[in-house]
Formats: structure tokens, sequence, C-alpha cells
């Protein structure tokens, strides 16, 4: 799997993964905040599986910019 995550995107993923989590954990929103734990995995490992669908890369790696 190729990065398709950049680093502002990663951030985001992450930070609104552990907001979700940290909600659902204290009992803020229910169980629907267990579901922090699809962008806090994608930030993690740095790929999005939607994002080959889509046709979207965030990554702007150097070989990318042809």
């Amino acid at each position: 799997m190729k990065c398709n995550i950049g680093t502002m995107d990663r951030i985001m993923r992450i930070s609104a993964g552990l907001i979700l989590i940290g909600l659902a954990v204290g009992n803020v929103i229910g169980s629907w905040g267990w579901i922090g734990i699809v962008p806090l995995a994608t930030g993690l490992i740095k790929f999005c599986p939607l994002y080959p669908i889509l046709g979207l890369n965030s990554c702007g790696q150097k070989g990318s910019k042809k």
C-alpha cells in the first residue's frame, strides 16, 4: 500500500479519531463514537482505501507530480 494521506490530513484524522473514541469512552455520544477507530487507523497507517477509488491523494510524494 502506498502512502495516500498527507501530514495535515493525517493529523486531522488522528485527532478526530481520538476525540470520538474519548467521547465514546466517556459515554457522551454513546457507541457511535467508536466509529473514530476508522479515521484513527487510516491516519496511523497513512492509507485510506477510499482515496484510490475517488482518485484522491494528499500525500504529495515526489514522484506523483508528473
